[in-house]
């Protein structure tokens, strides 16, 4: 079955069939009304002590505000060593949390006031209730929540003895970065006290870094 839409000066556009014209297509962002949309880059400073436990939390992102919700859109990770590892392998996964009624501790926080993260200035400061990231010894407590049982995304990579190496860089663990980049069409949509946890299990020895991007809107309605 095709269709035909008729466009600017009257020209008929087809979406089906060899003889029809082609109809270009601008993407735009979701609608955030009076919300926004923000973008967080966050890095382990000063670098990971080594022995982190396996599965420990190493970044997290909780939505508290309701009937409003957040979209992921993407979230991707940076991950290297100042001393080298025992050989092996680094395991990073991104899960979602569900009953997330008390925020983790610990690490360092984003600042989210005024107009960090945002990118427009008269979008509205963003809402998210805490983005923490884990740093030297200073790990991150659970909070209250419940982890699903499979984790949305994950990164698995060989580590090795070596010093001053980069592993990887902007590997996704969730969907694009936005919709510009090609989109997501099936972004992580949180609810009140939702949210998602990095989680990261590496050989016992061996000092390290890592970064996290994460891209999200707040709308009222999606």
């Amino acid at each position: 079955m095709s269709i035909q839409i008729q466009g600017y000066s009257g020209t008929v556009t087809g979406g089906d069939g060899p003889t029809y014209k082609t109809m270009r297509v601008t993407v735009r962002p979701v609608d955030y009304g009076s919300l926004g949309q923000y973008r967080c880059l966050m890095r382990s400073n000063p670098i990971m002590a080594a022995g982190l436990g396996s599965g420990a939390d190493v970044f997290q992102a909780r939505w508290v505000s309701t009937p409003q919700l957040a979209i992921l859109w993407g979230l991707s990770l940076d991950m290297w060593c100042s001393t080298g590892f025992s050989a092996g392998f680094a395991n990073f996964t991104l899960t979602v949390a569900r009953s997330w009624t008390v925020d983790g501790s610990g690490g360092a926080a984003a600042d989210l006031t005024g107009n960090n993260q945002k990118l427009r200035t008269n979008m509205a400061s963003s809402a998210m209730g805490a983005i923490r990231i884990s740093n030297g010894s200073s790990l991150l407590t659970t909070g209250t929540r419940t982890l699903d049982s499979s984790p949305e995304g994950q990164a698995v990579f060989s580590v090795g003895t070596s010093s001053f190496t980069t592993y990887i860089t902007q590997a996704s663990l969730y969907g694009a970065m936005s919709l510009e980049s090609g989109g997501n069409p099936a972004p992580i949509v949180l609810a009140q006290n939702e949210g998602v946890v990095v989680r990261a299990t590496v050989p016992a020895t061996g000092t390290w870094g890592h970064g996290v991007t994460m891209a999200w809107s707040e709308v009222a309605a999606y």
